[in-house]
């Protein structure tokens, strides 16, 4: 099985880093471990995911569950059986009504299997995942970050973390040093605000599929 991030190695992790760098050292002793953010691997996760594409993290979150209470279940036979226009006519866009009942069928006709992905290498799972209409590289990489856990995975697409990159960028030019990776991350939360406070958008929010 490949390997998945836990409390414990995320406290290994934090801490090996925090001793390269000292905008985590600083963080870390501040807050503490970040949190995992881990959400259950599977079909309605990944439509949840599909859902939080360019919007809010709240206004995903109301949705799914507003449609999984019409549905009964968040299952891809439930999702494959309303149709597009039924899940259309439930408050998605017509554009993620199409990539809910798409990948609900992949499901089901084993064109997809996501125990499968969960359990093979990174490269031939994502690229199963991108293969999908309305799966890009956003929503596979917090995929394999949030429900697989994977320790390696970098949502190049978020438009949070794009944001703190270009303000942690802008400081570390001012004092004469690059920026670290994790530096970047503690930028995050406040990028993540000002996202919020301007689109309506949270960490979420992704530049590409």
């Amino acid at each position: 099985m490949p390997r998945a991030l836990t409390q414990s190695t995320l406290a290994a992790g934090v801490r090996a880093l925090a001793r390269r760098d000292r905008d985590l050292a600083a963080l870390a002793a501040r807050n503490g471990l970040p949190p995992m953010w881990a959400r259950r691997p599977g079909f309605p996760t990944l439509v949840h995911i599909v859902l939080e594409q360019q919007v809010s993290i709240v206004a995903a979150r109301s949705l799914f569950r507003r449609v999984r209470a019409e549905l009964g279940d968040m299952t891809p036979e439930q999702v494959a059986r309303r149709g597009v226009l039924g899940l259309h006519r439930l408050g998605l866009t017509r554009q993620k009504a199409s990539y809910c009942h798409a990948l609900a069928h992949a499901v089901l006709d084993g064109s997809l299997s996501l125990s499968g992905i969960a359990r093979g290498d990174d490269i031939t799972g994502r690229s199963a995942l991108l293969a999908l209409r309305g799966i890009g590289p956003w929503s596979a990489d917090i995929y394999y970050l949030m429900a697989l856990r994977r320790p390696d995975v970098w949502p190049v697409g978020d438009l949070a973390l794009a944001v703190a990159r270009n303000e942690r960028r802008l400081d570390a030019m001012a004092i004469g040093r690059g920026p670290t990776p994790v530096a970047l991350l503690s930028g995050h939360a406040k990028a993540t605000e000002k996202l919020r406070r301007t689109h309506g958008t949270q960490g979420n929010g992704r530049l590409a599929g």
